[in-house]
Protein backbone atom coordinates (compact mmCIF):
# COMPACT_ATOMS: atom_id res chain seq x y z
CA UNK A 1 0.00 0.00 0.00
CA UNK A 2 2.99 2.62 0.76
CA UNK A 3 4.53 2.72 -2.08
CA UNK A 4 2.56 3.66 -5.08
CA UNK A 5 3.96 7.32 -5.60
CA UNK A 6 0.95 9.30 -4.17
CA UNK A 7 1.90 11.45 -0.76
CA UNK A 8 2.35 9.20 1.90
CA UNK A 9 -0.46 10.67 3.89
CA UNK A 10 -2.75 10.60 1.66
CA UNK A 11 -2.37 6.58 1.00
CA UNK A 12 -2.43 6.55 5.36
CA UNK A 13 -5.87 8.45 4.83
CA UNK A 14 -7.24 6.29 1.59
CA UNK A 15 -5.58 3.31 4.24
CA UNK A 16 -8.10 4.21 6.94
CA UNK A 17 -10.91 5.21 4.91
CA UNK A 18 -11.16 1.83 3.61
CA UNK A 19 -10.85 0.38 6.85
CA UNK A 20 -14.20 2.36 7.50
CA UNK A 21 -15.94 1.23 4.58
CA UNK A 22 -15.34 -2.70 5.15
CA UNK A 23 -16.30 -2.01 8.45
CA UNK A 24 -12.92 -3.07 9.87
CA UNK A 25 -13.09 0.11 11.96
CA UNK A 26 -16.47 0.50 13.09
CA UNK A 27 -18.16 4.18 13.42
CA UNK A 28 -17.45 5.43 16.95
CA UNK A 29 -14.18 3.20 17.07
CA UNK A 30 -10.74 4.48 17.99
CA UNK A 31 -8.56 4.58 14.95
CA UNK A 32 -4.71 3.80 15.53
CA UNK A 33 -2.35 6.56 16.85
CA UNK A 34 -0.26 8.55 14.81
CA UNK A 35 2.83 6.49 16.37
CA UNK A 36 1.31 3.48 15.73
CA UNK A 37 0.58 4.33 12.17
CA UNK A 38 4.40 5.70 11.57
CA UNK A 39 5.93 2.60 13.93
CA UNK A 40 3.81 0.34 11.69
CA UNK A 41 4.66 2.34 8.11
CA UNK A 42 8.28 2.97 9.36
CA UNK A 43 7.13 6.79 8.55
CA UNK A 44 7.42 10.28 10.01
CA UNK A 45 4.89 10.72 12.78
CA UNK A 46 4.22 14.01 11.16
CA UNK A 47 3.18 12.56 8.01
CA UNK A 48 1.01 9.70 9.56
CA UNK A 49 -0.51 12.68 11.74
CA UNK A 50 -1.00 14.50 8.42
CA UNK A 51 -3.07 11.74 7.20
CA UNK A 52 -4.85 11.82 10.37
CA UNK A 53 -5.87 15.62 10.30
CA UNK A 54 -7.05 15.63 6.96
CA UNK A 55 -9.72 13.37 7.92
CA UNK A 56 -10.93 15.25 10.96
CA UNK A 57 -10.76 17.96 8.33
CA UNK A 58 -13.13 15.82 6.01
CA UNK A 59 -15.18 15.08 9.51
CA UNK A 60 -14.51 11.72 8.89
CA UNK A 61 -13.06 11.34 12.05
CA UNK A 62 -12.96 13.37 15.57
CA UNK A 63 -10.43 14.00 18.12
CA UNK A 64 -11.15 12.91 21.75
CA UNK A 65 -8.41 15.09 23.51
CA UNK A 66 -6.23 13.27 25.35
CA UNK A 67 -7.83 10.11 24.21
CA UNK A 68 -7.41 9.65 20.17
CA UNK A 69 -9.32 9.65 17.67
CA UNK A 70 -12.38 8.16 16.57
CA UNK A 71 -14.39 7.26 13.56
CA UNK A 72 -17.81 9.79 12.92
CA UNK A 73 -20.84 8.18 13.21
CA UNK A 74 -22.06 8.38 9.26
CA UNK A 75 -18.87 8.33 8.16
CA UNK A 76 -19.05 5.13 6.03
CA UNK A 77 -21.85 6.21 4.82
CA UNK A 78 -20.47 9.09 3.87
CA UNK A 79 -17.48 7.23 2.39
CA UNK A 80 -19.27 5.37 0.43
CA UNK A 81 -21.41 7.81 -1.22
CA UNK A 82 -18.21 9.65 -2.14
CA UNK A 83 -16.45 6.48 -3.13
CA UNK A 84 -19.88 5.69 -5.28
CA UNK A 85 -19.39 9.46 -7.12
CA UNK A 86 -15.93 8.53 -7.76
CA UNK A 87 -16.47 5.44 -9.36
CA UNK A 88 -19.09 6.62 -11.96
CA UNK A 89 -16.86 9.19 -12.85
CA UNK A 90 -13.67 6.98 -13.37
CA UNK A 91 -15.27 3.96 -14.53
CA UNK A 92 -19.00 3.88 -15.16
CA UNK A 93 -18.69 6.97 -17.78
CA UNK A 94 -15.76 6.07 -20.04
CA UNK A 95 -17.31 2.73 -20.12
CA UNK A 96 -20.42 4.01 -21.50
CA UNK A 97 -18.77 6.05 -23.63
CA UNK A 98 -16.70 3.86 -25.31
CA UNK A 99 -19.83 1.52 -25.20
CA UNK A 100 -21.95 4.39 -27.88
CA UNK A 101 -18.89 4.44 -29.93
CA UNK A 102 -18.81 0.82 -30.93
CA UNK A 103 -22.40 0.45 -30.98
CA UNK A 104 -23.46 -1.20 -27.76
CA UNK A 105 -26.97 -0.39 -26.44
CA UNK A 106 -27.15 0.27 -22.57
CA UNK A 107 -29.23 -2.50 -23.23
CA UNK A 108 -26.25 -4.58 -24.19
CA UNK A 109 -24.07 -3.29 -21.82
CA UNK A 110 -26.41 -3.92 -19.30
CA UNK A 111 -26.31 -7.66 -20.18
CA UNK A 112 -23.13 -7.99 -20.91
CA UNK A 113 -22.81 -6.40 -17.23
CA UNK A 114 -25.40 -9.52 -15.95
CA UNK A 115 -23.17 -12.34 -17.99
CA UNK A 116 -19.63 -11.19 -16.50
CA UNK A 117 -18.49 -13.29 -13.81
CA UNK A 118 -16.71 -11.63 -11.02
CA UNK A 119 -15.72 -12.36 -7.26
CA UNK A 120 -18.43 -11.69 -4.96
Amino acid sequence: MIDDGRPLFQQIAEQIESSIVDGSLPEDGQVPSTNELAAFHRINPATAAKGLNQLVADGILYKKRGIGMFVTVGARDALRFRRRESFARQYIEPLVAEAARLGISRDELASMLDHTEVAR
